[in-house]
């Protein structure tokens, strides 16, 4: 192992580990962290490190911002802001098998695109979210358009749609710029990205599993609710939001990947 190798180890470990101090991620958040930096290191070495990083610091960033405004949604909402290891692996879970990918059959697809898509994805759809929820208007199912609480998902506003738009922007650009890429694979990164945000809505609204506390009567994602196991009304009993998460980068990442067969 040379000394940037070791160097890179180490620093990828403590920025890892940072993330329990700072409560971005709980510990084994961190594992998964560590985890899924090294393999994006190993296939892409430091420029998809910084991809990775852009994305972690401005999702972090986001879900911090007006956190006071957001309090209301914890009653909904499975999961707080502090990732564990399944959100970890969720979001990130297929940029690190694209890297693999590329480390191990490097010829065989455009991993750096695909990677930048599932980044891009998970961006726009964190952005949305976080972003979204400081909407000033409630948001709408997306096929009936019936106004929602806060924080329901498969519901979108405009404020929300565009969030998600400037998040895959953002991650495209960068990737252009660090890989010097053709500007149609930008262009892809970018719709890609943006349509695994609106694929995440469509799955939110249709397959994941939603609850009815059986005290407050409140439509939430948690089992249990008021301390009592609230009652199933809609969706999967296993898609949670992890999943949903993870379904949403996967498809975003194979339809570009279609795309970039036509294209190509």
């Amino acid at each position: 192992m040379t000394a940037v190798n070791i160097i890179s180890f180490l620093f990828i470990f403590f920025l890892s580990i940072s993330g329990v101090f700072l409560k971005l991620l709980t510990f084994t958040g961190s594992l998964a962290a560590f985890a899924i930096g090294l393999s994006i290191y190993i296939g892409f070495g430091w420029n998809g490190l910084i991809v990775l990083g852009i994305f972690f610091a401005s999702s972090s960033l986001w879900s911090k911002y007006k956190k006071e405004k957001k309090q209301s949604l914890e009653k909904i909402v499975e999961k707080g802001d502090q990732r564990d290891s399944f959100q970890v692996l969720a979001n990130g879970g297929i940029p690190a098998i694209m890297a693999i990918c590329s480390f191990i059959y490097y010829d065989v697809a455009p991993w750096e695109s695909l990677f930048a898509v599932a980044i891009a994805s998970a961006n726009a759809d964190t952005w949305a979210s976080e972003i979204g929820t400081l909407s000033k208007r409630k948001p709408r199912l997306l096929w009936s358009f019936k106004e929602v609480d806060i924080g329901t998902s498969g519901a979108v506003t405009m404020l929300g749609t565009l969030a998600a738009f400037y998040g895959a922007s953002l991650i495209g650009i960068a990737f252009y710029m660090l890989f010097t890429q053709d500007v149609i694979v930008l262009f892809t990164v970018i719709l890609f990205g943006f349509i695994g945000s609106l694929l995440d809505t469509v799955l939110g609204s249709t397959l994941q599993v939603k609850y009815r506390c059986k005290v407050c009567r409140i439509k939430t994602e948690k089992k249990v609710h008021c301390n009592n196991r609230a009652q199933k009304i809609h969706g999967l009993s296993f898609m949670n939001n992890d999943g949903v998460n993870f379904l949403s980068i996967t498809l975003a990442t194979l339809l570009s990947y279609l795309f970039y067969i036509l294209i190509f």
